[in-house]
């Protein structure tokens, strides 16, 4: 018995061996695509024209980023809800912001990291890049409830912030706006990237990943999970749901996607840091969430130990961080507007 469980145990491992060599060609045909290593190939892929990412930019939008003076309360930023700590999310069911309202439609804060590479924002993918997208959620009152006038005012009462303003923007007589913030705190968005062991996979290191994770990521792609998972993002992109079943959670919250009953697929980069899973976060295991998937999307079903190889492979997927020190912010003063908890 002994001799013929040790058989099995090679053959299968001659298998995946001979599979593995394979796979990187598999993942080309899904649509798989690595963070690029050459660092102006990936500059060039996170650059935004109308905004191009300078230094400057990205440390302002870094300091409006952590600046919680910017709410209404002076108690929320945007790291709040995307915690550059916690894998770039909260760690909540719905989205809690303003009085410590939960979100309306029960949403769930999706990751920061590597946002940029989805092709939309937001769950209805209303927003198409993030500097669009960062003025959302300072003007929306369950998050942090500020009004543009409130924006510019805090902004405009410290003389370091405007300095810095009209150096990042190359404008000297320039007077921010809401807009101007939020395509700073965009431009420092565009820099948290978070390149893995499957991006090194990827890009011809053979023994960045186990044979447990290389056997997982078959699986993903053979399930079909990659005809939604797909691009530098492995998301990204807005897709129907549910599709080939009743989604067991979707009485939490009452979000249908947009007009057409489109829903922005999540990036599963980081994934195993970011829980809560789905639109409306209903989801706290992600074997669990793996096979609702399976049966949701796919119309198939993937067993325990399918989904717990799938779980293996995303644990490849766990990208380096980009080292972040949290700002000194400038000093309020005298005309810098006063919290309002209300």
């Amino acid at each position: 018995m002994k001799s013929s469980a040790l058989t099995l145990s090679i053959i299968a491992a001659m298998n995946l061996s001979l599979s593995a060599g394979e796979l990187r060609d598999m993942a080309a045909k899904a649509g798989l695509k690595p963070i690029p290593q050459d660092e102006a190939t990936l500059m060039k892929m996170v650059d935004n024209p109308k905004n191009p990412v300078t230094a400057k930019k990205v440390e302002l939008g870094k300091k409006l980023y952590f600046d919680p003076r910017l709410s209404k309360s002076g108690l929320i930023s945007c790291n709040t809800c995307h915690n550059l700590a916690t894998g770039g999310v909260d760690g909540v069911g719905p989205a809690t912001g303003h009085m410590w309202r939960q979100n309306p439609h029960h949403l769930n804060s999706p990751t920061v990291y590597n946002a940029v590479f989805a092709s939309k924002q937001f769950w209805d993918g209303r927003s198409p890049d993030l500097e669009d997208q960062a003025q959302g959620p300072m003007q929306a009152h369950p998050e942090m409830a500020a009004t543009p006038e409130h924006v510019a005012a805090v902004i405009n009462s410290i003389p370091e912030y405007v300095q810095e303003f009209r150096a990042a923007f190359d404008k000297p007589d320039m007077k921010p706006t809401l807009k101007d913030a939020a395509d700073a705190i965009g431009a420092y968005e565009r820099t948290l990237v978070t390149p893995s062991r499957y991006d090194d996979y990827l890009n011809g290191d053979e023994k960045a990943m186990t044979p447990e994770e290389k056997e997982g990521m078959k699986i993903f792609i053979q399930k079909g999970c990659a005809s939604c998972h797909n691009g530098v993002a492995l998301g990204g992109t807005m897709q129907p749901f549910p599709v080939a079943g009743k989604y067991k959670y979707a009485n939490v919250g009452d979000f249908k996607g947009d007009k057409n009953g489109m829903v922005k697929t999540p990036t599963l980069r980081n994934i195993l840091e970011t829980r809560p899973y789905f639109h409306n976060g209903a989801v706290w295991n992600i074997e669990e969430a793996i096979k609702i998937m399976g049966e949701t999307q796919l119309g198939t079903k993937i067993s325990d130990e399918e989904a717990k190889k799938i779980k293996a492979f995303f644990g490849a997927l766990t990208g380096k961080k980009p080292k972040v020190e949290y700002p000194m912010l400038p000093a309020s003063t005298d005309k810098t507007p006063k919290p309002d908890l209300n």
